[in-house]
């Protein structure tokens, strides 16, 4: 067996959230010891699996 060490790809895109957002996402990374993008990061990977869930179970019920 052979040991292959991934390495993740990733890309800059620029993006536009209200200050609010901003201001709430960077105390809660401060917070947690964590950098705004991988908390970023996180929120997005969550609600895209959860949306990947209700979608499916909305498909299921019709």
């Amino acid at each position: 067996m052979e040991f292959i060490i991934k390495k993740p790809t990733s890309s800059n895109r620029t993006i536009r959230m209200p200050d609010t957002l901003i201001d709430t996402i960077a105390n809660i990374a401060a917070k947690q010891g964590i950098s705004f993008n991988q908390l970023v990061v996180q929120c997005c990977e969550f609600a895209l699996e959860h949306l990947q869930q209700n979608t499916e179970n909305n498909e299921n019920t019709n």
